[in-house]
């Protein structure tokens, strides 16, 4: 059963310590934009959750296969997504790895890499009151419960594919898809922290520091050939990241053993 998330303890396992950055929140254009949108937008939206729309810094090996490929890269990327309560909204997309602010970084054009300045906006589009409705499929019309047995369920229904969320990896992968959607309040938050530890088959891997410079509580799952790590707010339990590792050599793709396939770091 996962602890309660105030437990800490030395990390343990290859994939429990996560980098330290060089600065604490992402650079670049998207991190200015949450800082100058305060705490409410213009369509009524509050701090208090749960909201429509996300903030995320992501890392993600891109990779090619075959005797010919060229060796896996990094790909960095800010992505802020957020609706409001009239049906406005925005989506910003960013290439910037705070760890390392103004070096240029890798960017995956559709399968091309090409090196991009630190900062560089991928995408950017707003969207005028009513839209929501029109861009929204139905996991973004649908609240998320308060009731742990509840929220899996419909992570099972909406995210799970046809083998729902009866274990580990696949609830863990529908977190991230529901994190992207939605980011919880407090209700909602203490329902994902309770869905996780009713779950089964997460170990307790210490305290972190984690790719944004924030104390987590680590907690994994080994699965075949990959390692997941969820980092959770000692204190609040919000849901700071989630990690997956490569515990096995993939030749094909010329991965090796302990290399970071993807890094989600949510931020407000």
């Amino acid at each position: 059963m996962l602890p309660a998330v105030r437990r800490r303890q030395q990390p343990g396992g290859r994939g429990a310590r996560a980098a330290r950055p060089a600065r604490r929140h992402p650079a670049g254009p998207a991190g200015r934009t949450r800082a100058e949108g305060g705490g409410q937008g213009p369509g009524g939206r509050t701090r208090d959750g749960p909201h429509r729309g996300s903030h995320v810094q992501s890392w993600y090996l891109s990779m090619q296969e075959g005797p010919d490929a060229a060796p896996p890269v990094t790909v960095p990327e800010e992505r802020i997504t957020r609706w409001n309560a009239d049906g406005s909204g925005s989506e910003l997309v960013v290439a910037t790895d705070p760890r390392h602010p103004g070096r240029p970084v890798i960017h995956d054009d559709d399968g091309h890499w090409r090196t991009v300045s630190d900062g560089k906006v991928l995408h950017r589009r707003t969207y005028p009151a009513g839209s929501e409705a029109q861009h929204g499929g139905l996991a973004s019309r649908t609240r998320p419960p308060t009731d742990p047995a509840k929220l899996r369920a419909e992570l099972g229904w909406l995210y799970g594919g046809a083998g729902g969320t009866r274990t580990v990896s696949p609830l863990l992968q529908a977190l991230s898809s529901f994190r992207g959607e939605w980011t919880p309040g407090p209700r909602e938050t203490a329902a994902v922290v309770r869905m996780l530890a009713d779950a089964g088959g997460l170990r307790p891997a210490g305290s972190v520091t984690d790719r944004l410079g924030r104390r987590g509580e680590a907690y994994v799952h080994d699965g075949t050939g990959l390692r997941q790590m969820v980092i959770l707010d000692p204190r609040t339990g919000e849901l700071l990241g989630l990690e997956e590792t490569f515990t096995t050599d993939q030749p094909d793709f010329k991965v090796k053993a302990g290399q970071v396939m993807s890094y989600e770091a949510w931020l407000p």
